[in-house]
């Protein structure tokens, strides 16, 4: 009987550390480190959700679907964990001497939500309630704070892509952004869009690894996404160092580089498996050559000056786009981005 209760107690002591530990990697840990229970509970979220998709017909009725998952799924959190501490503490009252497994965990229950409605007969009882109170307490009280810092990180995400709109069309398209700057005989003045982009890529890193839920919150308008604006911007640097005649900005190069580490840190958070030293040709893209002639044909009769030898061109923007063309397609899949050229597209067949 002691071993028994010596084996509760340890049980209980690692089901509530382990489930403080999760909270902690979650809301407090200023690192992308992936959490199992947090994991746990956005997945079986994903797969009730797939089970709805199957009825919606249209993108549109997908995107009024999906908006509410990344929501629902970040406060499902904390009941799970609440469920989590208040059992481990079922398991400590059982092995502090409470006989029955009822009374244990009405105890359990009163002393995490604070009721004091019902109270132990000892003192080890006693400091179990407090701490469980305490507990309860603190996993509201970051759950709370947590909020605040999510919705600014998504709004700084969303203001650089609702402006991409105006640069880029809708669907952002990286042909439709180096053929709108032509026109506006701005081509050879990018520098400070590079400049702002490469900080946004360093921001979305950062929150989209530390904060991985807002990975998944949906922007306001069903056509945008932070993925494809992703895409539409790197491609549109692509093009632009390897296609437009225009002299180098090693600034567009940066911007690359940050936007690809980017985009393969947060695969990496959500475990998407790509080679970190792809190089093309040995390496494919997405991208077929044909896809690529024709919006140099599209660049051309829009007037945009072009590098006269395509061969090269295509081998520059491909050793450009080989860095970033696997993560960019499975985030696509994995948030179920709208369509969007050169991106989302690229995915559709493996999200039917």
């Amino acid at each position: 009987m002691i071993l028994l209760r010596i084996l509760l107690f340890i049980l209980g002591i690692a089901i509530v550390a382990r489930t403080l530990l999760s909270a902690l990697r979650t809301i407090v840990l200023p690192r992308g480190e992936r959490d199992q229970i947090a994991a746990f509970v956005f997945l079986s979220l994903r797969r009730l959700y797939d089970i709805g998709l199957r009825f919606a017909a249209t993108y549109e009725q997908r995107d009024r679907v999906m908006a509410s998952y990344g929501p629902i799924g970040l406060l499902l959190l904390l009941p799970v964990w609440l469920i989590l501490v208040a059992s481990g503490y079922v398991l400590l009252y059982l092995a502090t001497g409470i006989e029955s497994v009822y009374d244990s965990i009405v105890i359990s229950g009163s002393s995490l939500l604070t009721l004091g409605l019902f109270k132990g007969n000892s003192l080890v009882h006693s400091i179990l309630e407090f701490s469980e109170a305490t507990i309860g307490l603190i996993l509201l009280a970051l759950l709370i704070a947590y909020l605040p810092s999510m919705y600014s990180a998504f709004q700084q995400r969303e203001l650089q892509v609702t402006l991409l709109e105006v640069r880029a069309g809708s669907p952002p398209s990286a042909v439709e952004m180096v053929i709108r700057f032509h026109r506006l005989h701005s081509l050879d003045q990018l520098h400070e869009l590079w400049e702002s982009w490469e900080t946004w890529f360093a921001q979305i890193e950062e929150s989209h690894t530390s904060l991985a839920a807002i990975v998944f919150f949906r922007s306001p308008q069903p056509d945008h996404s932070w993925v494809t604006a992703s895409g539409a911007v790197l491609d549109t640097a692509s093009l632009i160092r390897s296609v437009v005649d225009v002299p180098p900005d090693p600034q567009a190069d940066l911007c690359i580089r940050a936007g690809y580490l980017a985009l393969r840190r947060i695969a990496g958070y959500f475990r998407v498996s790509f080679n970190p030293t792809a190089r093309f040709p040995d390496d494919p893209i997405s991208i077929a050559r044909e896809e690529f002639d024709q919006a140099c044909e599209e660049l051309s009769a829009a007037g945009v000056p072009l590098k006269p030898d395509r061969d090269q061109a295509w081998r520059d923007f491909a050793g450009w786009r080989v860095n970033y063309d696997w993560v960019l397609v499975s985030l696509c899949q994995i948030t179920m981005a709208p369509y969007a050229p050169w991106s989302s597209d690229r995915s559709l067949l493996r999200r039917a």
